[in-house]
């Protein structure tokens, strides 16, 4: 073995502390990347294949009652490949041993086959048999989180009729990814189900028997979908049309598509700003570890040591350290990843959803951080290969010293020698000070960010279910109906207080933007749906105007006064100019709001209602529901509470999740900035220290040298963190800003204090392994020069 190669098993061994603490930096970047890309690309595979396999449709619309003939006309729109017409309607059922409420969605099929487009996944059992109307086949989530199975009896109110359904099987479906219920945010698997019947079964009980409500296609290769939509509502506008969409607009891939986003997002900007950390941080310790070598590389040297070998050497010290943190960050990052794959499982629905690292990935990993390594060796080496072996053994020249500002006031008498001892190193050293606080404040940047999203949360919640959303329960009714129902609601056990709403589906219009949506007509001052602006302040209805959600006036580029074009998807198909009164602050969903009576004025209709919220007496619940379940023109009841539960939970299960591993990351690094930072100061300062010992100094003067100075750079490092860390912050909050909640830029006195007890206890923890080796200090070694 060379002796260079000794050398660098030497180096290992003893700077073993260091290259741990370099290896935690690199892990966490490559962990990071691995975790976001692995995530991104699990669910864009899972989603491309079982679209492709089911033949998900490319265009949906809805409408009241067309005769089948019309579908000929659909058939023959230019650009479209295949049409398929069916019937859907909404019914309730009831689960045995359950008692709360639970809606369904009912879809037709061909009797006894798969549809041709929107096939099924079967998990269990078959579909409904030909010329069986007593049969239907469930989807997945509801039939797990009933216990559900093939055989398995359930009852449902269709159409106002009780019926006994038999499960025959259990499926997914591309249309149901996520599955949701309509206004709902969250998958409700208990509440809300999906079931498929067969064609003849679901056409007799509505009395659409030779006409559907429903209408899935699929286009042509290379086929624009405007056009399309636009020949599908011309035909379709006599029929109760309410407006063909792509699938952008459907609810499933909409909300898949808006989680991929802020994956993408994630993908991006959170390796970003971990490996750039790394690599800043890699490129500053490892070039300061070098330059304490600069006796040892003109020794080798003038033994004959080229500068290539000298290179190869510390290229080869860097690329074991970079190895060692890139396989601990490709092991970390799988099984992190793995452990949120089965979390987005939970909520969108695959038949399959696997973590497979990509090795791209892993080598981009790899080559960031060994880019980052590189940087700092190449720029420490290049400086100390470039002199002469004799030049190179003597010490660097001192700098030009003088009294600094302290050191001449009033103050400066007063502090003892040590004291000053660290004032005048840090004035000497400002660019090596300035570099070891920037990399302590990155640390704690990250540590901000890593929290900042937990206190969010909570305001998030005490936001949309404190001065929002004030209800207990949710009503919608099969279709529109008069006020004067509340006055019935009033009187069913356990309502306290019943408000009316009307929603009417639309598409808002600003020149090149437009969003589909719901206009929510609600009373001038509304009791049980609060609207709020920025600064928490109660918004009133305008008796005309729309108000719109901040996220969606911003989405439409429209700021209050600006016309803005509403274009009706129910009933009377009209499109209209309305002025944008305002807008209001909510963290959940985008919505647009109306004062209810203007809006019934703008259907053309008298004073109706499509549901209600309810302050109820839960303990009367039970009495409530039975009610309720009698009352055939409800279609759904939903409780405010669980809906809380449900958002809090996918909130905590995704973005805290990924919060919670990059809060562990974030510690990790500021112990190993830290740690480094004062690895190396004793190293660069140990002869320094050794000689002041000689020259009398206590262990203890000696040990508060060394301590003082990375306490005060830690001191100036925390508020530079602080900044950085808002910053990074704002623009992870904008960034992964989506349709079904915006987590609000709120940082708290409290998630400042915890970033900088993260930099503190790393500090403290580092300086105790320092101490020690403070009082081993061996003056006799250290004091010894290179001959």
């Amino acid at each position: 073995m060379k002796t260079i190669h000794r050398k660098l098993l030497r180096d290992l061994g003893r700077l073993k502390g260091q290259v741990a603490a370099i290896a935690v930096v690199i892990a966490a970047g490559v962990m990071t990347l691995i975790l976001a890309v692995t995530n991104l690309e699990s669910i864009q595979h899972s989603q491309q294949r079982f679209y492709e396999e089911q033949r998900f449709a490319d265009v949906f619309v809805a409408l009241t009652r067309a005769p089948e003939s019309v579908s000929e006309r659909l058939g023959a729109i230019p650009g479209v490949n295949r049409v398929e017409t069916r019937i859907r309607a909404g019914i309730r059922l009831e689960v045995p041993g359950y008692s709360d409420p639970v809606r369904g969605q009912l879809h037709s099929i061909p009797d006894g086959r798969q549809p041709d487009i929107n096939a099924l996944y079967l998990r269990e059992g078959s579909l409904p048999e030909p010329g069986r109307s007593d049969q239907v086949a469930i989807s997945e989530p509801f039939a797990e989180a009933h216990d559900l199975r093939a055989g398995d009896r359930l009852t449902a109110i269709i159409n106002g009729r009780e019926e006994r359904l038999t499960v025959s099987g259990i499926a997914l479906s591309p249309e149901w990814i996520y599955q949701i219920g309509p206004a709902d945010i969250l998958p409700d698997y208990e509440r809300f189900a999906v079931l498929w019947m067969n064609r003849r079964a679901v056409a007799n009980a509505f009395d659409l028997d030779g006409a559907f409500n429903s209408a899935v296609f699929t286009l042509q290769a290379g086929a624009d979908a405007e056009p399309v939509i636009d020949a599908i509502d011309e035909i379709l506008a006599p029929y109760g049309g309410i407006g063909a969409h792509d699938r952008d607009d459907q609810l499933s891939h909409r909300f898949l598509e808006e989680e991929i986003d802020q994956l993408r997002v994630m993908a991006v900007m959170l390796p970003t700003i971990f490996l750039g950390v790394s690599a800043f941080l890699l490129s500053v310790l490892m070039g300061r570890i070098i330059r304490t070598q600069r006796q040892a590389i003109a020794v080798l040297k003038a033994f004959g040591y080229s500068n290539r070998d000298m290179a190869l050497h510390y290229g080869a010290l860097t690329g074991i350290v970079v190895l060692v943190g890139a396989v601990a960050g490709v092991l970390m990052g799988g099984w992190a990843a793995d452990h949120l794959v089965q979390v987005y499982l939970e909520y969108f629905r695959f038949p399959e959803l696997d973590a497979r690292i990509a090795p791209r990935y892993i080598l981009l990993g790899v080559a960031v951080a060994g880019g980052a390594a590189a940087l700092g060796t190449w720029r420490a080496v290049r400086r100390a290969v470039s002199l002469a072996p004799a030049e190179a053994m003597r010490p660097p020249a001192p700098e030009t010293f003088k009294q600094g500002w302290i050191e001449r006031s009033r103050l400066g008498r007063l502090l003892d020698q040590s004291t000053r001892i660290i004032l005048r190193n840090l004035a000497r050293h400002r660019f090596k000070a300035t570099l070891s606080a920037l990399g302590i404040g990155l640390s704690a940047a990250l540590m901000l960010v890593g929290s900042f999203q937990f206190g969010a949360v909570d305001k998030l919640f005490d936001t949309q279910y404190r001065l929002v959303q004030k209800s207990d329960v949710i009503l919608h009714f099969t279709d529109p109906t008069p006020e004067r129902s509340l006055n019935e609601l009033m009187h069913v056990p356990g309502v306290q207080f019943a408000e009316g709403f009307r929603n009417v589906p639309v598409r808002l219009i600003n020149e090149q933007h437009d969003y589909r949506t719901s206009i929510q007509g609600m009373d001038t001052e509304p009791r049980l749906l609060g609207l709020i602006d920025k600064q928490h302040r109660p918004i009133s209805l305008p008796p005309e105007g729309l108000l719109l959600t901040d996220f969606l006036a911003d989405h439409l580029q429209l700021r209050p006064g600006d016309p803005l074009t509403v274009e009706i998807l129910e009933g009377h198909r009209r499109t209209l100019e309305v002025e944008l009164a305002g807008v209001v602050s909510e963290p959940l969903g985008v919505s647009a709001y109306m004062e209810r009576r203007a809006l019934n004025r703008l259907m053309r209709e008298g004073p109706a209602i499509s549901g209600a919220w309810l302050l109820t007496d839960n303990a009367r619940n039970d009495e409530l529901f039975d009610a309720l379940w009698d009352v055939p023109r409800v279609a759904s009841i939903g409780l405010i509470g669980d809906a809380e539960r449900r958002i809090r939970e996918y909130i905590a299960d995704t973005v805290l999740v990924t919060m919670g591993f990059l809060l562990l990351l974030a510690g990790s690094i500021a112990f190993a900035v830290v740690y480094n930072n004062a690895r190396i100061a004793f190293a660069e300062r140990e002869r320094e220290l050794a000689t002041l010992r000689v020259l009398g100094f206590t262990r203890a003067e000696v040990s508060w040298i060394l301590i003082g100075e990375l306490a005060l750079i830690t001191l100036i490092a925390i508020p530079v963190g602080w900044l950085m860390g808002t910053g990074f912050a704002l623009a992870l909050s904008e960034a992964m800003a989506m349709d079904m909640f915006r987590i609000p830029f709120v940082i708290s006195v409290q998630t400042y204090a915890f970033s900088a007890l993260g930099v503190v206890v790393a500090t403290i923890l580092s300086l105790l392994l320092i101490t020690r080796r403070l009082y081993r200090l061996d003056m006799v070694s250290a004091l010894k020069t290179v001959e």
